[in-house]
């Protein structure tokens, strides 16, 4: 005997329009609550779905009640132990929240709401409000997307895109334009029949002037209010519409400085950032280079999960992603961003040469540049990375530079570096 599981999200008793409309209805409580299951999960299960709680209290709805109706007179008994401006404790081991007291106790409670988010519509929420900054839509692609613009009128099209005013404009030139002469003849006619019967002139003159009157008025009422060749639709066309085309560079320290607890936080935050990317824009390159004493460029396994160790010259990783800049992203449609994470151990002049490199010549290509160090632990030094860096937010905007200590301040920060930019 076969079996048929249904798995859809709209199939069996669920409804897919309740469900839309629910996540839109609370779309608020629900991203609190994703926001604070990212900030429990590891990188590696923030991609999937799962169950989020909702408070009840924040679904709750006012409803209409029908009371007694009438005067009433309530005697209310007084009490001992509270006066004006108290507050009333909660129950014990009860109230809204689920219940989670360890204890038993009086009272009641309501337990939270619990709904099930798919991945597709975790990240849509996780990612909602973060963007690349600066990002500019100049390219058009080889398969360009179109949008629809308005390109004038039209005689025909359907009745939903008729445009009224313009209908009524075509309408009143062509009335007046065919009713100018009957008008003139007939203000003519009209005064001399005025001047005929001020003058006393014979009835058959009088009565023939009459008549023409008549025949100019019905000639102008037979012109109608409103013709076919007096309709008018709104026309639109599709046109090419300019893309996004950006490379993000992914730049990470893989020296013997780097440990395993300081390497596994550089993948972690670079993690999220390739689920971003990947997840928000479709023509997104990505290039991975991680350098020790020389930088090299590599695909997503082994910058990932290759080991290497070394000596530590940052300005190598620098040199290196411009020579692909000026070879491959020589354009000005492409947005170059770049994030590097290092726990800031460089040696001898190698600091002042990175600095230097960046402000005359990455900086300058790039819409923005990140740098993440990650410090060892209960160190509260300043690396000699980071010193020589601080001087940069002061002269360039697109760069920003944060400090990552542990696994809870990766998405913190990452979201920081990434949110959205408010008018």
């Amino acid at each position: 005997m076969n079996h048929l599981i249904d798995r859809r999200l709209g199939g069996g008793n669920k409804s897919a329009v309740n469900r839309e409309r629910f996540l839109r209805r609370y779309k608020e409580q629900i991203r609190r609550s994703v926001k604070g299951i990212a900030s429990e999960r590891s990188i590696t299960d923030i991609d999937k779905g799962g169950n989020v709680n909702i408070p009840a209290r924040d679904i709750r709805e006012p409803v209409f009640r029908h009371g007694p109706g009438g005067d009433r007179e309530v005697v209310n008994s007084g009490n001992r132990e509270f006066i004006a401006g108290d507050t009333i404790p909660r129950p014990q081991g009860g109230g809204e929240g689920g219940g989670r007291g360890s204890e038993g106790g009086e009272g009641e409670g309501v337990d939270d709401f619990v709904f099930s988010l798919s991945r597709e519509e975790f990240l849509d929420l996780f990612f909602e409000d973060m963007e690349l900054p600066d990002l500019v839509r100049n390219f058009l692609g080889d398969i360009p997307e179109r949008k629809w613009v308005r390109a004038g009128y039209r005689r025909e099209g359907s009745p939903n895109n008729l445009a009224v005013v313009r209908t009524l404009k075509q309408s009143l030139g062509r009335r007046i334009a065919l009713s100018a002469a009957i008008r003139d003849e007939l203000e003519a006619a009209r005064a001399e029949l005025e001047e005929a019967e001020r003058r006393s002139v014979s009835i058959m003159q009088v009565s023939m002037l009459r008549e023409r009157v008549e025949t100019l008025e019905k000639k102008l009422q037979r012109v109608p209010f409103l013709d076919d060749l007096d309709l008018r639709y709104r026309n639109r066309v599709a046109v090419p519409a300019p893309v996004a085309r950006a490379v993000m560079f992914c730049l990470m320290d893989v020296s013997a400085s780097m440990d395993e607890r300081k390497k596994d936080l550089a993948k972690r935050f670079f993690t999220l950032l390739y689920l971003f990317l990947t997840r928000k824009y479709e023509q997104v390159n990505l290039v991975f280079i991680r350098h020790t004493d020389n930088a090299e460029e590599c695909d997503e396994q082994a910058f990932f999960h290759d080991p290497r160790t070394g000596g530590t010259v940052v300005c190598s990783a620098l040199e290196l992603m411009h020579e692909i800049v000026e070879e491959r992203y020589n354009d000005s449609s492409w947005n170059i961003y770049a994030a590097q994470a290092s726990d800031g151990d460089a040696f001898g002049s190698d600091p002042a040469k990175s600095v230097r490199f960046l402000r005359e010549f990455l900086l300058p290509l790039t819409r923005f540049f990140a740098y993440v160090e990650i410090p060892d632990e209960n160190d509260g030094r300043t690396s000699t990375l980071w010193a020589a860096y601080e001087e940069l937010p002061a002269i360039a905007q697109n760069f920003a530079m944060r400090r990552v200590a542990g696994h809870a301040e990766i998405y913190p920060v990452f979201r920081d570096l990434f949110s959205k930019e408010t008018a």
